[in-house]
């Protein structure tokens, strides 16, 4: 084992980012696994963050197991039906969305849905994959359908569009559309761009309605196909990874400033209706001109977000 001077080795690398690598789950997963000392380099337990290995000279183990790294990075949507969960170890030993992908991969989730909730979700080994998808800083677009009891009014959907008080802060949808009326319920189409656990259930609950039915429907650009049953899995192209990764790179500035953005946008968009922009006042020296943010990509920092909706 090296220490954590990037000089040690040419081929040094963060302990965290080579088990992500080996596809033991997100960065911040093998970060936990650290904290709880089932990782060893050389014979000897690891608990701190930022130790760097070799792995091509390092003999690193997870729970007493040598790590292996994967042959080939693996990328599949799954159907995941209802009654399956998403947790890598289950002491339940129900069926898990991992199991429903057969030949032996190490693989894990990208993000969560709960036991009660079916749909599209991502299966992967690649941990830089997970993180860009799953993080809520890159705020990459999950969409579902939503069958709730009774008939949301347009004030109460508006305010799950504003906001509503959860326990661990206020959660907001990006979007909510009515896509059907039913006589004792509702089928809604709500698209987030964060996932709290069960955060769509609980949002609608403060609204008083119930959900019956939850299905997310699309990550991103890619849709749930109507020829993908419950229980059916495959592989994404080149092309579909990639694009689900553009996906995250479209906006990496955290949430907080876009939403600042936004509000400056439109209040300049409302001063120039009214014609009331105002102007700076002239100084002796010249005002810098705000640029629009460069988009870049995301600077990997490897999460398991629960997207147990």
């Amino acid at each position: 084992m090296h220490d954590s001077s990037p000089s040690a080795s040419r081929s040094a690398i963060r302990l965290q980012k080579v088990l992500a690598a080996a596809g033991l789950g997100s960065r911040r997963a093998c970060e936990v696994l650290i904290d709880e000392g089932r990782v060893e380099v050389n014979g000897r337990v690891v608990t701190e963050q930022g130790v760097k290995v070799d792995p091509f000279r390092d003999t690193i183990r997870v729970d007493g197991e040598t790590l292996r790294p994967p042959k080939r990075r693996r990328y599949y949507a799954v159907h995941k039906p209802v009654g399956v969960v998403c947790t890598h170890r289950d002491p339940q030993a129900r069926c898990r969305v991992i199991d429903l992908v057969p030949g032996g991969e190490r693989l894990f989730p990208v993000g969560r849905l709960d036991r009660s909730s079916s749909g599209l979700i991502l299966l992967t080994n690649d941990g830089d994959f997970a993180n860009a998808l799953a993080h809520p800083r890159y705020g990459v677009e999950k969409t579902y359908r939503v069958r709730v009891a009774g008939h949301p009014s347009p004030r109460e959907l508006r305010k799950l569009e504003r906001g509503v008080h959860l326990a661990e802060g206020v959660a907001k949808a990006e979007s909510v559309r009515i896509k059907r009326r039913y006589t004792q319920s509702t089928e809604l189409e709500i698209v987030l761009r964060e996932g709290r656990n069960r955060e769509i259930r609980r949002m609608l609950a403060r609204v008083g309605h119930k959900v019956q039915q939850l299905r997310r429907v699309a990550i991103g650009n890619l849709r749930l196909e109507k020829d993908l049953p419950p229980g059916a899995y495959r592989e994404l192209t080149a092309e579909e990874v990639q694009k689900l990764l553009r996906s995250a790179q479209g906006d990496s500035r955290p949430k907080t400033k876009r939403r600042r953005a936004s509000k400056k946008a439109s209040s300049r968009r409302r001063e120039s209706r009214s014609g009331t922009t105002k102007r700076p006042a002239a100084t002796s020296k010249s005002l810098p001109t705000s640029a629009a943010p460069r988009r870049s990509g995301p600077v990997l920092n490897l999460v398991t977000d629960d997207d147990g909706c």
